[in-house]
């Protein structure tokens, strides 16, 4: 039996845990990580179909967004 584990879904994971304690409780250097693990995640999901269809909803709503200031 060969486990597989997708990268993006344990960093999904692991951005959720980080994400749901308390804010008084981080630090600086704590902070810092959750971002770095953010956009390991984002690098990995935006060549996917799922990536590219939350980049096409993104722009849709920038786009929108800058015609209503028109």
């Amino acid at each position: 039996m060969v486990l597989t584990i997708n990268v993006a879904v344990l960093l999904a994971v692991i951005i959720i845990v980080r994400l749901r304690r308390r804010t008084e409780a981080r630090k600086r250097s704590d902070e810092q990580l959750t971002v770095v693990i953010v956009l390991v995640f984002g690098v990995l999901v935006a060549p996917t179909a799922f990536g590219q269809g939350i980049a096409d909803v993104v722009g849709q709503l920038a786009d929108g967004i800058t015609d209503s200031g028109r």
